[in-house]
């Protein structure tokens, strides 16, 4: 996807088209079908490029929060990538092929100032198109609640992931933080009307980012507290409730790899609806394997193993640390289909290595382009 220029979106609008109407019609069948959905199984299995790279070359990303320190600090005060565009042509230098945004924000010194608007999408865009680099999503805000105001400020999000030719919309958030099966219901009810309004009206995948805690179980059974809320477990997992219970033609799942494999270490057991102790272990694999399309994003963030921290990991560049990436992205089914985005929270190294996140970048980026499987 991404072949829709600035031109051809502005185009689009003065015909009264969205993207998916324009797509389909200035590009042909081919194109059609893909946007009809008809193709999304079959071009997810079609097998990846690369010269046997487990992940091809215009697979490889990066989520931006990764170098979150170049991109908001003052070019005028630091010899290094400052501000949106340099840090795109710093990253088009290493290799990546595709970002993924996390928010639009940047140092007001930085060229193109504020570009947290569409005007400034049309800029980035601009900047991405010139260092080969296609944005694949967002971690932005999505509505708490649904509302003509809220549905609105969606649709602002959507036409500015259009204009960066987005494939895919979303939050760095889980649907919901609450344990509770009501608040999973409400979630999943709200997610399924803004996921076919990100389809239907804007040709965009909807997504949720997940954390560990989104894998550790339902309270749906057992005694009710004073509040009337279940006290126990069935033993269903909340983000697996949450797949259960939304589209999948709507409703999309960016797996971070690494919180998936410290919800296999901290969340093993559950309290049944009798009282008992119930031992269940995570499989981050098996969830993907059971409906890969759903994961047309990852998160491809290492860890070092370290048993004497609550999450029984810690953030490590890509490719140096003890997850098993080539067996886990050898086996995830539809080959060639998703989308792995480097990342790593403590990448920036503050003023004691101002350009560490772009080292890591550059480290992670040949370890990830390693990988053969």
């Amino acid at each position: 996807m991404h072949d829709n220029d600035v031109k051809p979106l502005k185009l689009a609008k003065g015909l009264g088209l969205n993207r998916r109407q324009f797509m389909a019609a200035s590009t042909g069948m081919a194109a059609a079908a893909a946007i009809a959905g008809v193709s999304a199984t079959s071009a997810s299995a079609a097998p990846g490029t690369g010269n046997g790279a487990l992940v091809p070359p215009g697979k490889r990303g990066i989520i931006l929060y990764t170098v979150r320190d170049a991109i908001s600090r003052d070019p005028g005060t630091s010899p290094y990538a400052s501000g949106f565009k340099a840090v795109f042509e710093e990253l088009g230098r290493i290799g990546y092929k595709q970002v993924e945004f996390a928010g639009y924000s940047q140092h007001a010194n930085a060229p193109g100032g504020n570009v947290n608007n569409a005007a400034g999408a049309q800029l980035l865009r601009t900047w991405l198109d010139d260092n080969g680099l296609e944005a694949e999503g967002n971690h932005g805000t999505i509505p708490s609640t649904i509302s003509d105001a809220t549905l609105a400020a969606f649709d602002a999000a959507c036409e500015v992931a259009n204009i960066l030719g987005m494939q895919h919309v979303g939050t760095g958030s889980d649907p919901t933080s609450s344990a509770y099966k009501a608040d999973w219901d409400a979630a999943a009810e709200r997610w399924n009307v803004l996921g076919e309004r990100a389809r239907v009206k804007h040709g965009l995948k909807l997504y949720t980012h997940n954390h560990d805690v989104a894998y550790s179980f339902l309270l749906d059974s057992g005694p009710l507290d004073a509040q009337g809320r279940p006290t126990r477990s069935s033993g269903v997992r909340r983000l697996e409730y949450f797949l259960a219970n939304t589209n999948p033609d709507n409703v999309y799942l960016e797996m971070d790899i690494y919180w998936a494999h410290v919800a296999q270490y901290k969340h093993t057991s559950y309290t049944a609806a009798d009282g008992s102790a119930v031992t269940s272990v995570f499989n981050p694999l098996g969830v993907v394997q059971a409906q890969p399309i759903r994961f047309p994003l990852f998160h491809a963030k290492d860890g070092a193993s370290r048993p004497d921290l609550p999450n029984g990991y810690d953030f490590v560049p890509f490719g140096t640390g003890v997850i098993d990436y080539r067996a886990f992205l050898s086996q995830t089914g539809a080959k060639g289909y998703h989308n792995p985005m480097y990342e790593q929270d403590n990448a920036p190294g503050g003023t004691a290595n101002p350009n560490q996140s772009l080292e890591y970048a550059a480290i992670s980026y040949a370890n990830l382009a390693k990988l053969r499987g």
